[in-house]
């Protein structure tokens, strides 16, 4: 289960138990800093906690401000600037030269628009979904802290920002995070006056399917299960004793080669490891996957063995694109010397990792820029003739 996922499930949990409960949220960051925008933590009247703003630094403090500055139920944003010496006097220095500016929410069940109910929306029906909360404005801006804009994928807004400038900025801005899947923050002159925005891209688990219900099989999904994501397996065999082999909560199809393109969802989130093993098996299986939206195939064997698959699927007529063959990885995993089940699972999910991260798995050393996503601010310039 990853960090999001625990929280939503514990705020679920507090409304049963009846808890008063806050959502902190790093919205923006400058210079080093252990959480980027986005990271969350929930907290309870009660004193519990789910997810990290910070490397523990920060969390205490955070809790505190629900306990001191919001009876009257109003957001609040808190800045911690580790540039300065003085911070750690107050056990506040991270070993990182930056500064963080974290939101902190009471959380109300009912209030519309509804950034966690929108979020459990997202995950529930695997879609992706754009969150711009206002942390910041100045002037006559027609928002308050916390003002929120909901973009749905079909286009569909929710918003509580009444002020018509920074509504219309925001519908094209958010419309391009959608596109291009990347949070952002937003600093935007308007009229009367500024507002600065964290335009959050939420993105339900990442769905990996396992062709393929052998051993080595089960680490691939325990890892994959570890960081949240929702795993599919499935045997190419129909041995029922496959099911209790694996977690509980991994879904497992049992299937014929022949039919398991009839069996298996794949859209342009989903993921794929090949390794059943089978030939036969990998051959059908390749030839439904490559011409899917996957975005990324991984098949286990030595790569003449995967060429002769693609040979022999070519013999049949079938042609593939470059743009296809992009998404194949075979050998699968990161070259890191694995050997047992489990380090070829670490190997095989850390490359996943990289391609849906759009990064190379090059050692942190050898990078020369920074080593998390830059959200610096951007400066929106509204017209208004």
């Amino acid at each position: 289960m990853n960090e999001l996922q625990a929280i939503l499930e514990g705020f679920q949990s507090s409304q049963k138990n009846g808890e008063i409960t806050f959502l902190a949220t790093v919205v923006k960051t400058q210079g080093s800093t252990y959480r980027r925008p986005g990271a969350k933590m929930l907290m309870t009247d009660t004193g519990r906690t789910i997810g990290t703003i910070s490397a523990g630094c920060l969390e205490n403090d955070v809790f505190e401000h629900t306990q001191q500055r919001m009876s009257d139920g109003e957001p609040i944003v808190v800045t911690y600037d580790n540039t300065a010496s003085e911070d750690i006097l107050w056990g506040f220095g991270l070993g990182c030269n930056g500064t963080v500016q974290v939101l902190i929410e009471r959380l109300e069940k009912e209030s519309s628009p509804n950034a966690i109910a929108f979020m459990q929306e997202c995950f529930d029906r695997k879609h992706s979904g754009i969150i711009a909360t206002v942390f910041a404005f100045e002037g006559e801006v027609d928002v308050k802290l916390g003002s929120r804009l909901l973009l749905y994928p079909d286009g569909k807004t929710i918003a509580d920002i009444k002020d018509p400038n920074l509504i219309q900025s925001l519908q094209v801005d958010t419309q391009a995070a959608f596109t291009n899947q990347k949070s952002s923050v937003k600093n935007y002159q308007l009229p009367l006056g500024s507002a600065e925005v964290f335009i959050e891209v939420i993105q339900p688990p990442t769905p990996l399917v396992i062709f393929g219900a052998g051993y080595d099989a089960i680490p691939v999904a325990q890892f994959a299960q570890a960081l949240g994501w929702q795993v599919t397996v499935v045997d190419c065999r129909a041995n029922e004793a496959t099911r209790a082999r694996f977690p509980i909560a991994c879904d497992v199809i049992l299937s014929r080669r022949e039919i398991v393109d009839k069996q298996v969802f794949i859209d342009d989130y989903t993921v794929a490891v090949v390794m059943t093993h089978n030939y036969l098996d990998d051959l059908e299986i390749l030839k439904m996957l490559l011409p899917s939206p996957a975005r990324y195939i991984g098949v286990l064997g030595p790569k003449l063995r995967t060429e002769r698959l693609l040979e022999d699927l070519g013999q049949q007529g079938i042609v593939y694109f470059p743009e296809q063959l992009k998404r194949l990885y075979s050998p699968v995993g990161m070259d890191i010397g694995a050997d047992t089940p489990e380090e070829i699972a670490i190997a095989i999910i850390a490359e996943i990792q990289a391609v849906l991260t759009n990064r190379s798995g090059n050692f942190l050393r050898n990078r020369n820029r920074p080593i998390h996503q830059c959200y610096e601010s951007s400066l929106n310039l509204l017209s208004t003739t």
